[in-house]
């Protein structure tokens, strides 16, 4: 049976630590499967069909990396994809507070699916979606901060 992780998020946009666990994950497992969320009450910058373009452009040539929507719980996902982890990043010390409280609660619904933990690396620690969402807002270069194969003004209509 192949080890299959699940590295879920909202990925508004996808940034460079969010592509560095994904690589330090690959070793890992078999296949990873990111889980691009759909949030009705989340305003996201880019719509979930660029989101998903932007990630696959990203790994278009690691054939053990997919990218898939989902919404609901992430526990259910991972059962229908038969996958047995659930992939977090760690940035800081209030990552692993929330981060431990969720893989908690996923652990009581679905005890045979682990959370596995991979701390950021530090030249990436301070880079967040939220950050780059707000660069991009304000006409900022963003380019440092995503993998080189985005290019935001291409989702962006400039």
């Amino acid at each position: 049976m192949d080890k299959i992780a699940v590295f879920p998020g909202s990925f508004d946009p996808f940034t460079i630590g969010h592509e560095s666990i994904v690589m330090r994950a690959l070793p890992l497992f078999d296949r990873v499967i990111i889980a691009v969320g759909e949030n009705a009450e989340k305003k996201n910058l880019f719509s979930i069909e660029m989101r998903l373009k932007m990630i696959s452009k990203v790994f278009e040539k690691e054939s053990r990396v997919e990218v898939e929507r989902f919404s609901g719980l992430t526990v259910e996902f991972c059962r229908s994809h038969n996958a047995r982890y659930i992939v977090r990043g760690l940035r800081t010390a209030a990552d692993f507070e929330y981060e431990r409280a969720m893989g908690h609660m996923n652990w009581k619904m679905a005890p045979e699916i682990d959370t596995v933990f991979l701390l950021t690396s530090t030249e990436h620690t301070p880079v967040n979606s939220t950050i780059v969402r707000d660069i991009i807002k304000h006409g900022g270069d963003v380019s440092m901060f995503v993998p080189a194969s985005i290019r935001i003004s291409d989702y962006l209509g400039k």
